[in-house]
This record gives C-alpha cells, structure tokens and sequence, in this order.
C-alpha cells in the first residue's frame, strides 16, 4: 500500500498545451522532472491551478497517468479527482489510485450549491466506496464550503479520509479544524492552498501546502516550508513577504490561471495558452503583468543562478499589442 507522507509542498502543476490547445505530453514530463528537482514534496495535478474543469474526463485521465509515469514514485501524488458526479468521481477516485496515487482531492460539490448535511453525505458516499485515500478540498470560491463540524465527522466515521486541503485563506478556520480534529485522528493531514498566507497556516500547525506559485517558484516555496520547519519565523516571513507580491501579481492576471502560466514562461516555461479565450484586451493586460512578474523575479537569487531557464518575457507580438492598445486609447473618439 502507498503510504507516502502527505506534507511538505505540492505543486498543483499548470497542464501544458502546444499550438492546437492539446495536452503537450513531452512537456509535461519535462515539467514534473524540474520541478521535482526543484524540490517540491509532492505533485497535484488535475487541480484548480491546472484547469481540470477544462478537460474531458479522458485527458484528465491522461494527465494522471504522465505524471505518474514520470514520478516514478520519488514523490507522492495527490491527484485532483473532482467530476459533476458521485459515480464518475468514484470512477476517477479508483483509476487514480490504480496508477499509483497516493490520495486523490475532490471538491464539494459546485454548481448546486449544498447545505452542509449534503456536503457530508456527498463525501461520505464516495469514501465508503473508493480504494484509495481521499482529501477533502474546500475552495469555497468555486464550490459549496466544508464546515468544521463536516470535517470533524467525516474525520471520525471514514477512514479513507485522511487530509483536507483548504484554499479559503481563512486562518481562523483553520485553527478550528486543527483543534477539533487533530486529537481524534493524528494521522489526518491540513494543507493550505492560499499562498498569501503560506507561513501563518504552518505556524498554527498546517502540514504543508498545495500552492499554485510552487509550480512557477518551487525554490521560494520550499524555503519557506523548511524555515518553518526550523522554526526560523524571522526567514519565513521574510520569504513570505516575497512571495506575497508575486501571488497577487499571478492570481489578479486576466483569466486565472492566466497569470500562472504567465509566470512559468518568465522561467523559461512557454507551457501554452489557456482553454479560455481572452479579449484582446486581456491579453494585454496579461502581457504587461508579465513583464510585472519579471521584474518580481528578478532579485531573486535562485533565478540569477539559473540563467539558461531564463528568456525574455517580452517579444514582438507581445510589444505590438501594447502598442496597439495605447494607439487605441489615444485616438479621439
């Protein structure tokens, strides 16, 4: 059985595309070795960060099984294995776990919004019947919340449910579960997905992160995660307010995850365009928080040391769209 820990920093990895908007697969696996040899703990694709909702449930799927062939069990995976149902959720849950997942994450359910009775019996259903451990998710933003009583009985009537991950950047929330839930079950994990408050949910006692600018920063992430760990707080936070810039920049671009994918490219990741169409517009704006974020990374000194990774961020096309734009707004109307 894969047991794993389930800690540290996981990348909710961006899912290349090439020119066609189709999985680009050689991509991908170059991606997974970098950053795995950046030092992030653990991968988690298929999640927010990675447009699942975006893909058919046959290139998720795919997805799973680059990533898995490509990991080769250095690290663990977390797989996202949200789908509109409970029986292709379950079916997605079991095929994950098959190809060598060690949990898989699935979200409340979205769209129809469920009071919390319902948001219990929707996870509760899946995890009685799947093979592999399940995380809940919470990302209220997109889905229906889980309170801290749902996690407390989940936690307590289901053993496959070993973790939460929760993206609602609500500390106090957090500190609740962790008291309600930590001393009926040791072995159940708390992962943050809201990187502007990376260190103050590992001070209270998160095991770790899921966080989407790990797959563009994965040094930055990591060093925050091990100061913690030293309980080095001065560094942590010293690291945090460097990386809090960063995330806003990424998260407020255009579309998201526009700004993910904008900022893997500063890292010399060209890793395609989104599924969503942008106005041209917004694909100006997007330019210009590019260059935003180049100018971010910059200082850092990981990024000075790794020169060959680095291109520049701002070509012809790029250039003419702004210009374009500025004439635009120039010209009387």
């Amino acid at each position: 059985m894969n047991k794993q820990p389930l800690a540290g920093i996981f990348t909710p990895n961006i899912t290349p595309l090439d020119v066609h908007g189709r999985l680009d697969e050689d991509k991908l696996r170059a991606y997974v070795d970098w950053l795995i040899d950046h030092g992030v703990h653990g991968l988690y694709p298929n999640g927010s960060t990675g447009e699942f909702v975006r893909f058919t449930p046959e290139e998720r799927k795919r997805v799973i099984q680059i990533v898995a062939d490509q990991t080769r069990g250095r690290v663990p995976i977390l797989a996202g294995a949200a789908e509109a149902n409970v029986e292709e959720t379950i079916r997605a849950c079991d095929t994950y776990g098959a190809l060598g997942c060690r949990a898989v994450a699935i979200v409340a359910p979205f769209y129809y919004r469920l009071a919390p009775d319902g948001v219990y019996a929707y996870f509760k259903e899946i995890a009685d019947r799947v093979s592999v451990d399940v995380t809940l998710y919470n990302i209220p933003l997109f889905a229906s919340p889980i309170d801290v009583p749902t996690v407390k009985r989940l936690a307590e009537e289901c053993p496959r449910v070993v973790g939460i991950k929760d993206s609602s950047g609500d500390i106090p929330h957090m500190m609740r579960m962790i008291a309600e839930v930590r001393p009926i079950r040791s072995d159940f994990f708390f992962m943050t997905g809201w990187d502007a408050s990376l260190v103050p949910m590992l001070m209270i006692g998160a095991d770790g992160g899921t966080n989407a600018t790990s797959g563009v920063v994965p040094e930055l992430t990591r060093a925050i995660y091990d100061a913690c760990r030293a309980k080095d707080w001065d560094h942590a936070m010293k690291l945090q307010y460097q990386l809090l810039p960063l995330f806003d920049a990424m998260l407020t671009t255009s579309e998201f995850p526009e700004g993910f994918r904008r900022g893997a490219k500063v890292r010399g990741w060209n890793l395609g365009e989104s599924r969503t169409p942008l106005t041209a517009q917004q694909a100006s704006a997007a330019d210009r928080a590019q260059a935003k974020i180049q100018q971010l990374l910059s200082g850092f000194e990981f990024i000075q040391s790794e020169p060959q990774r680095i291109q520049s961020p701002i070509d012809d096309k790029v250039i003419s769209r702004i210009v374009q734009e500025v004439l635009q707004q120039l010209t009387p109307s």
